[in-house]
């Protein structure tokens, strides 16, 4: 089973996925649910992070809003480098190949796309992560975004993984104010029922 911690064993795993053009979660635009919560915001100067971004099209998005302090995160250089391509005006300095399990930082706002379902979905791994969003979030900020509303499936290696709103409860109540935990109205055709949008805020 793959160690999330292992940064080299990690980024060649989702390196080999991108060069094998195994991408099926990458839809080509912003998912609907973050971009309609993105439309409602007002602060342009907050610091934004989007751990295991991909190919990032919401800091895409973000950027173009006039949200210049976006972070992209990953592990992988692949979807890094294609994200400059497609943005050369974005500041390089915020585009960060890095382990998101030992990234350092802190944001006002966290934005995940479905990234809690991609490593292994062991009680170690599940409880770290939502230690580092909470240790990574200023105080009062947030983690927002789409998480899979789905059975798991039973093996620990075929990545996404999925969950659903007891689950995610039982790891994000002890450390965080849960704000919306409910199934996605607006989700895309194809993942409707699928989803759920979640608003977690640090206590």
């Amino acid at each position: 089973m793959s160690d999330i911690k292992d940064t080299q064993l990690e980024a060649n795993y989702w390196s080999n996925r991108y060069e094998e053009e195994r991408t099926g979660w990458d839809i080509g635009y912003p998912s609907t649910p973050i971009k309609t919560y993105i439309d409602q915001l007002s602060d342009t100067a907050i610091k934004i992070l989007i751990p295991g971004a991909g190919n990032a099209y919401e800091a895409e998005y973000l950027y173009e809003q006039g949200f210049v302090n976006t972070h992209v995160l990953d592990i992988s250089s692949h979807p890094l480098v294609d994200f400059q391509n497609r943005n050369p005006d974005f500041p390089s300095k915020q585009l960060i190949q890095d382990n998101f399990f030992t990234h350092h930082g802190q944001y006002d706002l966290i934005i995940e796309q479905t990234f809690f379902c991609s490593f292994p979905p062991t009680e170690e791994n599940r409880r770290a992560y939502v230690k580092q969003m909470n240790t990574l979030l200023k105080p009062s900020g947030k983690l927002v975004g789409v998480y899979f509303n789905m059975p798991l499936t039973g093996d620990m290696e075929k990545r996404p993984f999925g969950g659903n709103k007891e689950l995610y409860l039982n790891y994000f109540d002890p450390h965080f104010k849960v704000k919306v935990l409910e199934p996605c109205h607006n989700s895309i055709p194809p993942r409707a029922g699928n989803e759920l949008f979640a608003i977690f805020e640090k206590e």
